[in-house]
């Protein structure tokens, strides 16, 4: 069940990456309901439009977070519809890649996963840090994955991505630490979602047998976490890991 915190993002500001579906639909979703004016990025155009109503979002841009170009022109635009500041930044968007052995992943898959789930995720921090500090004020929270600290088998390029974007949500951390913008990840086990429908039943399988509590995540679950993260009373832990794992995930 939902508990909404009324009013807890009352005046707040946020950007949602992958704001079209799964984590970040209803990430989005609980920070309209939670007062905040939120802007959608996803590069289905569609789905984001449709997002945006079932969310309450008040601005959207479609585009492709592999395009650093792209990224802070959006940055630039929903600054502007925002009402001239950005104080949270979920960065969602992702994909998994091909699910084989190493000796078998396909080049392309391997970039381009690469470049969805952390290149694209370090061109959005890039573009939305100076906003933040020009303010004083920034909440950013980066979706990882226990993928990221454990390694899933046939997964590397998701497992190598997410562990990237540990890093750079520790490094980053650290250089705004003391300026007022806390920069924490998020390290789900798998939950319930879209994005697996991009994965064989066999990998699905495989990932729930690894959760102690012996079933996947639920959505809210995750988006709960979110926004404790994305709130003023995260205050004083940052460049860290928040666990959403049914007990996987062991440091």
């Amino acid at each position: 069940m939902t508990r909404i915190f009324e009013g807890r993002f009352a005046g707040r500001t946020a950007i949602v990456t992958g704001g079209a579906s799964g984590l970040g639909k209803e990430t989005a979703r609980r920070l309209v309901a939670e007062g905040a004016k939120v802007a959608l990025w996803d590069v289905r155009e569609e789905a984001l439009a449709a997002a945006a109503v079932e969310t309450g979002a008040s601005h959207t841009v479609a585009l492709d977070v592999t395009d650093a170009a792209a990224v802070q022109a959006a940055a630039t635009s929903s600054h502007q519809a925002l009402g001239g500041r950005v104080d949270i930044l979920v960065a969602s968007a992702g994909i998994t890649g091909a699910t084989v052995p190493v000796h078998e992943f396909p080049l392309d898959s391997w970039r381009r996963t690469i470049d969805i789930n952390l290149n694209g995720l370090f061109y959005c921090c890039r573009a939305v840090v100076p906003l933040m500090l020009a303010n004083g004020y920034g909440r950013i929270v980066n979706i990882a994955s226990v993928a990221g600290k454990e390694g899933n088998p046939n997964a590397s390029a998701y497992s190598a991505s997410k562990a990237g974007v540990i890093g750079l949500t520790k490094s980053l951390g650290k250089e705004l630490a003391g300026k007022g913008v806390i920069v924490n990840s998020l390290t789900p086990a798998t939950f319930e979602s879209p994005i697996l429908d991009q994965l064989p039943q066999s990998q699905v399988d495989y990932m729930r047998s690894k959760i102690p509590m012996g079933r996947l995540g639920e959505v809210h679950e995750s988006a709960a976490m979110v926004c404790f993260m994305a709130s003023e009373e995260c205050s004083f832990t940052t460049a860290s890991t928040f666990d959403t794992s049914g007990g996987r995930t062991t440091y």
